[in-house]
Formats: structure tokens, sequence, C-alpha cells
């Protein structure tokens, strides 16, 4: 029925040849021929390929079509009232908020995640909630219960076999370690999500792993801005070869802020500006709103 984005093959994922995976795979559901078999082995095919075609949206660019096609897979899931399809909804469609920089919503998703997931002793399910609770956490300013309940679902998680996801993981483990001025874990966190890169080829957050990198490499109290650019350049090479827009914004900001340090107020914008101009949705978004902001201030 579709593939997810670190099932594809190759060094270099084709995110938007996922997407048209996920295309042909909506076109060819028919729920009264597909649903009922399906749901005896797992979660409803639809409903899943809705879910990983929003991160795919949101990847590419397209915040809102993120949103409306999240909405969709819950609205479809609740519909269905099978456990296991609600769970791996509320799981992968809460991370859409997550990247959007709706707090709000992703806690109110999870919080019914692990409560169902409690229910049903499903303790996959709960451990993929409490790792997206941590990611949150890691984004609002609470590091140090970021930094718990990241490590206690991670190791819940790894416990299990599991190695998906982990790079993404544990770029909010690097942030939050270094708010906290752990930079020697933060060091460690990152350096992790790049072993986990190469290993298990899982390519599709590969620039935002290199983005934080490269962020680490400049808050440490060692700063160093070479190599930190490098990264950031990394960054940027991934994404634009992925044709990631979001991961490609994400990476530009880091370098334009670096730049803008040294005064490179000119080439700052330069890089900038073409990247936040070719999006046409989701200004309300943080990321969005975050570029706008500082090409404000890089304009004289």
């Amino acid at each position: 029925m579709g593939i997810a984005l670190w099932e594809l093959p190759g060094h270099i994922e084709d995110i938007a040849a996922a997407l048209a995976h996920y295309d042909r795979s909506l076109a060819l559901y028919h729920p009264a021929e597909h649903r009922l078999p399906a749901m005896r082995f797992g979660p409803d095919n639809r409903v899943t390929v809705l879910c990983y075609r929003a991160l795919a949206s949101w990847v590419l660019g397209y915040p809102e079509k993120a949103v409306a096609e999240t909405d969709r897979a819950l609205k479809d899931a609740r519909e269905i009232g099978q456990a296991a399809t609600l769970m791996l909804a509320l799981t992968i469609a809460s991370f859409t908020p997550i990247l959007c920089g709706n707090d709000a919503t992703a806690n109110a998703l999870l919080d019914e995640l692990i409560g169902l997931a409690d229910q049903k002793s499903a303790f996959h399910w709960k451990a993929q909630g409490l790792i997206h609770q941590g990611c949150v956490l890691a984004l609002t300013g609470e590091a140090s219960d970021a930094v718990q309940m990241l490590t206690s679902g991670i190791t819940a998680w790894r416990s299990m076999g599991a190695t998906v996801w982990m790079p993404l993981f544990l770029t909010y483990v690097t942030r939050a370690s270094a708010e906290l001025g752990q930079f020697d874990d933060a060091r460690c966190s990152i350096g992790d999500a790049m072993t986990a890169v190469e290993t298990t080829k899982e390519r599709w957050c590969e620039a935002e792993v290199h983005r934080m990198a490269g962020e680490i490499a400049l808050k440490s109290p060692a700063a160093d801005a070479v190599r930190a650019e490098a990264y950031f350049e990394r960054a940027l090479a991934v994404a634009r070869e992925q044709k990631a827009k979001s991961w490609e914004l994400r990476a530009a900001m880091s370098m334009a802020r670096l730049w803008r340090a040294q005064d490179k107020q000119q080439q700052a914008r330069n890089l900038l500006a073409p990247v936040y101009g070719w999006f046409t949705e989701g200004f309300d978004t943080l990321d969005l709103k975050a570029a706008k902001a500082l090409l404000d201030e890089l304009t004289p």
C-alpha cells in the first residue's frame, strides 16, 4: 500500500517519489475491499498512508497540506474504531504539529495516545508517545524534563529492537542537553544520530542532523564557527538534493544567523530570501515566522 520515508532505496531518499507512491496507494485503496482484511493484521492502510503522506508533505515544504492530511488520517482512524489504527494515527500525526510548532495540538494527541496505549498495554506505542512528548518539552524550554522523558522513551524503544526515527529523536536530545549546558552529552547524542543515519540509511532527516551538529559546534564553550559552517553547508546540500524545503529553510536560517554574526548581512539575506520566497503556505508556522523575522532583521 505504501512505504515509509526511511524505507526508500538509495543513499539520498527521493521524498517526492515517496509522495507519488502514497498517491498511488490512496488511488488503489477501496474501503469495502481492503479495510477489513488489512485490519486483521494491523492498522488500516489508508490511515497509515495518510499519516506518512502528511510527514512527506511537511518535509517537502507544504505544512498546511500536512496538517490537512493529518486531520484526515485522524478522522478516518476515529471512524474505524480500531485501537491499533488510532494509536498509529495519533503517534505519527502528533509529529506534524511538533514540526509546525503547535505544541498544544501535539500534547493533546499525545495525552490521548498514552492513555489508550496504557489501556491496551501497547508498549510500542507508549514508548513513541513518551519520546514525542519529550520532543515537545525540548522545544518549549523544559530541557531537564525533556532529557528525562526522551531518555526513558528511547530506552524502551530500543529495548524492542526499534531503530526507526532514531536520527530525528536524537536531535531533540541534543537540543535539550545543550540547553542544560551539557555539551559533552549533546555532542554524544548528535554523534549517535550521525551514526544512526549511516548504519540504518534513514536519511530523510539527515539535513536536520547536520544542522543540529552545526548548532552544537557554535554553542559549545569552545565555539567553532568554521566547523559549524561546514555542517550547515552539508545540511543545505542534503536538503536541496532531497528537495526538502522545510529542512532547507531551517539550515538556511542557521547559516544566515552565523553570517549575520560575522557581519555578512547581505550574504545572509541572499541565502535566506529565496528559500523563504519559495513557500506558498504555512506562514503561521513557527519556522516561517522565524524566517520572516530574521529576514526583516537582515533588511538594510
